[in-house]
């Protein structure tokens, strides 16, 4: 089941993980030379707009990352036209509700998770950032740093949503 509490912690971690990834003491100033914006170190645009979007952004990325590290949500998705899902007591939500007692917590670690999240952000994050910096004529510092920040964020955000939720 879909823990919303969970999701919401999750949702904070690439804001975090952003603020020390991005500051000028680590990443920060190196990124801006390969995204070519000043590196001055400061933010963008209107701040608690850009952040409010931001993490419900992140929240989005949470919601779908708990698909991928939690085994256990396919198991709804398959049975999710099956006769009688949505009534108490029926059988197959009796059939359900066994499953879930004796395999409802397998692979739920945070170690699990952090393996799954990693996965997602090279299978996702480093296509989709790699594309877009290829064709804006970004260069390999660029991919390295925000597919690396990515990378961390999902690996986090698994760890997090396998463990808790």
């Amino acid at each position: 089941m879909i823990n919303f509490p969970v999701l919401l912690l999750a949702a904070l971690v690439p804001m975090v993980l952003g603020m020390i990834w991005y500051n000028q003491k680590v990443f920060g100033k190196a990124n801006a030379r390969a995204s070519n914006i000043p590196d001055d170190g400061k933010a963008r645009g209107h701040k608690p707009v850009v952040y409010i979007v931001s993490y419900i952004f992140c929240f989005f990325l949470a919601f779908g990352v708990q698909f991928i590290v939690i085994h256990q949500m396919h198991y709804f998705s398959i049975l999710a036209n099956e006769p009688g899902i949505h009534e108490e007591g029926s059988p197959v939500r009796v059939m359900i509700k066994e499953f879930m007692e004796k395999y409802g917590t397998n692979f739920r670690t945070f170690k699990h998770g952090v393996f799954h999240g990693t996965l997602a952000g090279i299978t996702l994050a480093l296509p989709l950032v790699g594309l877009l910096a290829l064709f804006e004529g970004r260069g390999f510092k660029y991919i390295a740093i925000n597919v690396g920040y990515w990378i961390v964020s999902m690996a986090l955000m698994g760890g997090i949503i396998c463990q808790f939720a």
